[in-house]
């Protein structure tokens, strides 16, 4: 009970903040939404299965270059085609990728992630005209269920209706993850997570369901890309950079890992405190703290 009240709590602060008039706090939020989105797929990943990957911000950056994409070359506005565009290039993209990283484990599977995660930072700044290369490429305002909101100042449409948007599909995207790791699919991965070689015996195709597993998470990622590209307007490929990658695992481990909300935790302690990891000296025992 006292976990549904927390909860409900929480999310009446987080409905009633552009109403505060605290317009910085609030979109800080957006971007928290945008990565806790793809926090609960890297825990279904890491969590749930067991697999770390250090290459996930690829999926990330491939959901924000789909919005610069469909809103700067193809003149594509609707917010739900560029969820549904991210979604279906993740799994594009992801399906050869996992089926040749899920043969490995440990170690080999980070490293694999790791070298993809960097061909598509690399892709992304040779391929100029594609691209941008270093410049990168302008996200346009999106249209919201079909409404062209661009008569409204910019921070009011980020604080206004584009808050609540990404409030909404942060709660679509963590109901159905709740739904995920409660059935049987998800006490599967748990079983792999803890031993593949029992569950193996008992039937289970261990690879396969490691390779749903990285579809969904990378699905995620690139939802949660989506959502950041139109809060910074300016999508570059220091998105898809390997220390975009370690902070999705530091915050996961933040949070701890095999707790959704946890995820949620993780993201808003590096939104309020980001700059303070190059200062680690410094903050010794806020970390200490923090951490125990």
């Amino acid at each position: 009970m006292k976990v549904w009240i927390t909860l409900g709590s929480v999310l009446l602060l987080v409905l009633a903040l552009p109403q505060l008039g605290w317009q910085y706090y609030t979109t800080l939020m957006l971007s928290f939404f945008a990565y806790a989105t793809a926090l609960l797929g890297l825990n279904l990943l890491f969590g749930y299965t067991g697999l770390l990957s250090f290459g996930h911000a690829l999926f990330l950056g491939l959901g924000a270059y789909t919005t610069a994409w469909l809103t700067s070359a193809w003149g594509i506005r609707s917010m739900e085609v560029m969820l549904l565009a991210a979604m279906v290039a993740a799994v594009l993209v992801a399906a050869p990728i996992g089926a040749l990283c899920v043969r490995y484990v440990k170690i080999y599977f980070g490293m694999l992630t790791l070298a993809f995660g960097m061909l598509f930072y690399s892709f992304l700044l040779k391929f100029y005209h594609l691209t941008g290369g270093d410049e990168g490429m302008r996200v346009l305002r999106p249209f919201l269920l079909g409404c062209d909101l661009s008569g409204m100042p910019n921070i009011s449409f980020l604080i206004g209706p584009y808050y609540y948007y990404s409030v909404a599909v942060l709660a679509i995207a963590t109901g159905v993850m709740w739904r995920l790791v409660t059935s049987p699919f998800g006490l599967w991965l748990r079983a792999i997570r803890e031993n593949p070689v029992k569950a193996a015996a008992l039937g289970v195709s261990v690879r396969r369901y490691r390779w749903y597993a990285f579809l969904i998470s990378a699905v995620y990622a690139a939802v949660g890309g989506a959502l950041l590209g139109p809060t910074i307007g300016q999508v570059d490929p220091g998105l898809t950079y390997w220390t975009q990658s370690g902070y999705l695992v530091f915050m996961t481990l933040l949070g701890g890992w095999g707790a959704c909300v946890g995820r949620w935790w993780g993201r808003w302690w590096w939104a309020s405190c980001g700059p303070w990891p190059s200062r680690p000296i410094l903050n010794w025992k806020w970390y200490s703290c923090t951490l125990s």
